[in-house]
């Protein structure tokens, strides 16, 4: 599978949030499983004060050399 065009639009947000720290970790949970998962979202601040999660990574559970073969 290719990167898609939202793939890279997700990794500038990721990065952006980076530099402003607006980067969050989360326990969301599965929701084809109902397993809490961790999950790096951005926090997006709403003109009336309140904030907006927006999930942006899941974080790997076990040794991610052991789940994925790096690219060559």
């Amino acid at each position: 599978m290719a990167l898609q065009p939202g793939h890279q639009q997700n990794f500038k947000t990721l990065l952006t949030a980076a530099q402003h720290q607006d980067l969050a970790l989360v326990e969301c949970q599965d929701s084809r499983t109902g397993q809490p998962v961790p999950v790096i979202c951005a926090v997006n601040y709403e003109p009336d004060g309140g904030i907006a999660l927006v999930p942006l990574a899941q974080l790997f559970a076990d040794n991610p050399y052991d789940t994925l073969t790096p690219p060559s």
